[in-house]
Parts: C-alpha cells; structure tokens; sequence
C-alpha cells in the first residue's frame, strides 16, 4: 500500500493536462521492490570505460555490479561491426549475470561532435537547413545507431545560442527559442520512433555561457523568468513531445546565486523540473567528471549531492577508481539515511520505467 500510494503521487492521473509521461507498470513497481539495495544504488550510475575490446574492465564491472548503463565515447571506437561488439557485449554480460539490462548510450551531435566519426550525423545542428531536415537526419541516425546496438542518445542538443557567439557554438541548431522549440518537436520523435531513448540537453539550458562546463565553472546570467522565456521553451517542447530523459547541465544559475550547478542543485532539479514544469521523465546529470564540477565538489561527494538534489541517473565518464568511489558513497548515504530510501526508489522507478518503455525490460 506505501508503494501505491507513493506511486499515485509520482504519477498523475492520465487525465491532467500535463507533459507527457511513462506511467509505471505493476511489474516494475515489484522490481523495484525486490531490488537489493546494492542493486538499486547501482542502476543509477550510467559510467564511461578506457579500453576498445571485450577485454574492457567494464565489462567486469557490469558483470559485478548491476550498473544502470554504459556510454561508448571515441575513446572506445574504431569502427562500426567492433561499435556493435562492445555493444553487444555489455547486452550480454547483464544477461549472464541475471542483471537488468543496461542502456548502452553514446553522444553523436554531429560533425566535430560526434564520438563516432563514421556514422551519421555527418553535420552538427547549426548546419541543418531546417527542421525537415532535422528530423529526417535524427531518424537515419537513430535508426543506424539502433542496429548497432546503441540503445540511448546523450541528445539532442536543445540549447538556445546566442547570436553574439556562445560556447555552445553550432552545436545549436538556432538563437531563435521558436526555432530551436520546432527541432525539439521533430527530432525526439524521430529517435523514439527509431527505438532510441533521448535524452535531450542541457537543461535549464547553457546557450548563453561563453565557455563549455567541460573547461570549468559556468554561471548563466539570465534570470529565472528569463530562462523560461528563452532557453526553457525548447525544453517545454520536447517533454511535451515525450522526451523520455533530459540531461541536467553543470552551468549555475540565478535561483542558487550563481554557485550550484545545475546538477547538484535542489532550485533546478527539483523544484523547477518536477514542480513547477511538470517533468516525469528520467533526469542524468551531465558527466559528473567534468571540471566544472571537480572545481566544486569531488565526484564521489557530487554524486550523492546530485541524487538528494533529484537527479535520477549519475553519469560519471572517469576512472574506474572514481566511479566505484561514487558508488560506494551513494550507498552509504541511503544506509545513513542521508538519502531516504523513497528518494532512491523514486529514481529507481524512473530508470526502470524508462527502460520498459524502450524494450530493454521485457515483463
């Protein structure tokens, strides 16, 4: 009866004009509950690997830990059928281990921005004459990374530039809020329809800083209402047109004084996205290994502060040493009870819904 309740008010009725979201499913709202708590804890981290073959540490991890996914960088590729290998493989490591199975996700903007050089798209969104060819561009690509094993997109990028020049540069597709709220519209569909799960980014938006967070510290100058005039109307969008994740961004902004990021940050990931916006979806922090975030917090720290603050899935691109650091530290933190277990089991049944919905999960 506590999981009902607490899942009635997770999820409104359907008839309450709200974004679009996954309702959860009896069976997932029992896995959550059967989950140990080691488990659990682990379904939320989404972790980047070195290595370019099976014979990754990764994959020794995955089969130890039930980690929530992988995501496969440049680092890791060399071409299309050894993509699909180290795909495959995490598939089944996961199955062999009884574990649930992992979202293999990847970042593919486009142009310079793209992990995999080979593969579509062949230009970043600034580039694109319009949004007809936006989505007709976001289907071939999901539809290429799909077949090769690639379950999620980190994207697409829905931050509105700026027109006097930002450090988003043309991995917008325009500084027109109006415009870049059209490309959301036709590309989260185009990938969901292609089977792949979007997660679109950098929410509440960074098109205004002048330097990336994967250099140091950003603060956008915007106010709040500002923001929601301008780089959350995209984001309106693309939760209305089912947008079943979002990436939460590491730029700090007006509700925390310009201090927190994003990322760890109650004001934004809480009170903004799920409050006053409506979100149901699956919130990933951006790579808790940037800099912008190490300036602040270490990463095992950042973890644990991301999650109490509402994020759903802790993304941590570095070390293997970094990742089963933050994992032991969000451990001990809902055993401490510094995170509560309905906090944890919030996140969870976001994460596996989610995974559900996209045919990872087959009950």
């Amino acid at each position: 009866r506590e999981l009902t309740s607490f899942l009635a008010r997770l999820i409104p009725p359907p008839g309450e004009d709200r974004p679009k979201g996954p309702r959860v499913p009896r069976s997932i709202a029992d896995l959550t509950r059967r989950l140990p708590l080691e488990r659990k804890v682990a379904q939320l981290f989404l972790v980047g690997f070195r290595g370019q073959d099976l014979n990754a540490g990764v994959f020794r991890r995955l089969r130890r830990l039930d980690l929530g996914g992988v995501v496969i960088e440049a680092q890791n590729y060399t071409d299309p059928e050894q993509l699909a290998s180290l795909a495959g493989e995490a598939a089944v490591v996961a199955r062999e281990a009884k574990h649930v199975p992992p979202l293999v996700m990847a970042s593919q903007e486009g142009g310079e921005f793209s992990q995999f050089p080979d593969l579509p798209p062949r230009f970043p969104p600034a580039d694109l004459r319009d949004t007809r060819e936006a989505g007709e561009v976001a289907s071939q690509t999901g539809k290429t990374l799909r077949k090769l094993g690639i379950t999620g997109l980190l994207g697409p990028v829905i931050d509105v530039g700026n027109e006097d020049g930002s450090g988003i540069g043309i991995r917008a597709f325009s500084d027109d809020p109006t415009q870049v709220a059209r490309y959301a519209r036709v590309t989260v569909p185009a990938y969901r329809d292609a089977g792949m799960l979007p997660a679109v980014k950098h929410f509440p938006g960074v098109g205004s800083a002048t330097t990336s967070t994967e250099e140091g510290p950003v603060s956008i100058g915007l106010t709040l209402d500002e923001l929601l005039r301008r780089d959350i109307v995209p984001f309106r969008a693309a939760f209305k047109a089912g947008a079943p994740a979002v990436v939460l961004s590491h730029a700090s902004y007006a509700p925390d004084d310009f201090v927190v990021p994003a990322s760890l940050s109650p004001a934004i990931s809480t009170e903004l996205l799920r409050e006053q916006l409506k979100y149901r979806g699956v919130a990933i922090t951006d790579d808790l290994a940037d800099p912008a975030i190490r300036a602040v917090s270490p990463v095992p720290q950042a973890a644990v502060r991301a999650l109490r603050a509402g994020a759903d899935m802790l993304w941590v691109s570095g070390s293997a040493g970094d990742q089963q650091a933050a994992y032991v530290a969000v451990l001990d933190a809902v055993r401490r009870k510094r995170i509560s277990r309905k906090r944890l089991d919030q996140a969870l049944l976001r994460v596996l819904t989610a995974k559900r919905a996209y045919r990872l999960i087959r009950r």
